[in-house]
């Protein structure tokens, strides 16, 4: 067998996570047209058994990290660094852009940290779907003139268009090694850790703005009983304004968060969902290191 470890890099909202979910068939990682909607580093587990005569097995353990930007608070901070620390951790590194490289600072500056490392380079251009064929040649010149990628592809990861060149790409760069998780399973993170980024998910689609980016979700209740599981989360934001907002006019903001997360719930877990949700303030909670620590984003 042949198994290895990619890491999944690029600016905020370039489409990391929507790459992933189509590279394993299924959604692990939350994803919304706002930057920054990923926080943790979510590793997806893509196994495939060969099927054709002298076709190896292979495990890869996608890394979908955080969008690389320059942090203005701890969280912040934690998060490029958290995508950062994957560079030396992998055998093989995707790049995913969705422009020109002349178009932003944001992307020059994750081709300079590129530069440092030896790990072999896919440079993904995303969103295909969106650009016209020159645009896409533009892209692909300005990146290959750079002669530190050892592919370039054009993918369009909501569409599903040419994901399965990114998958044959990267295992290219596999080596013979273990099974290192079992093959029924997409993602070594908890049930509770996924039911808290779906909820996350849906306040960030029902809210504008900043209020999104200052909101956290914390599991207080799991209990799953035979055809039932219970679930109580709280929604933290940072002040009492935006606590109304989340709640909205006679709480139907709130409402219609927890039913949105709700029916997502259930098709992920397969049973009934009871969901309780509440909205509590905890001021400039990104800077503290003791919430980002209950709150899972850091040691």
């Amino acid at each position: 067998m042949k198994s290895g470890f990619v890491g999944i890099v690029g600016r905020p909202n370039v489409g990391k996570s929507t790459l992933l979910n189509a590279i394993l068939g299924e959604k692990i990682a939350i994803t919304t047209e706002k930057p920054q909607t990923t926080r943790n580093t979510i590793r997806g587990i893509f196994t495939r058994y060969g099927q054709a005569p002298g076709e190896e097995d292979i495990q890869m353990v996608f890394i979908d990290t955080p969008g690389i930007h320059k942090p203005r608070n701890k969280l912040g901070e934690f998060m490029t660094d958290a995508a950062i620390s994957t560079f030396g951790e992998v055998d093989a590194i995707i790049f995913i852009v969705d422009e020109a490289l002349s178009r932003g600072p944001g992307d020059k500056y994750i081709v300079e940290l590129l530069r440092e490392i030896d790990t072999p380079k896919i440079l993904v251009i995303n969103k295909i779907d969106r650009m016209g064929p020159e645009e896409f040649a533009k892209t692909y010149r300005e990146y290959e003139e750079l002669e530190m990628f050892d592919k370039i592809l054009g993918t369009s990861a909501l569409e599903g268009i040419h994901v399965e060149d990114v998958i044959e790409a990267a295992s290219g760069f596999m080596e013979e090694g273990p099974m290192y998780f079992p093959d029924d399973i997409v993602t070594e993170h908890p049930a509770r850790f996924i039911v808290s980024e779906i909820i996350r998910e849906k306040v960030l689609m029902y809210l504008e703005d900043e209020v999104p980016h200052g909101v956290a979700v914390e599991i207080e209740q799991y209990v799953e009983e035979d055809r039932l599981t219970r679930i109580g989360a709280v929604i933290y934001c940072e002040k009492k304004s935006h606590k109304g907002m989340i709640i909205g006019k006679g709480g139907r903001k709130l409402k219609g968060i927890g039913k949105s997360a709700r029916e997502e719930i259930e098709a992920l877990l397969g049973t009934k969902v009871f969901l309780e949700t509440w909205v509590k303030v905890k001021e400039n909670w990104r800077d503290s290191n003791i919430a980002l620590t209950n709150f899972g984003y850091r040691d």
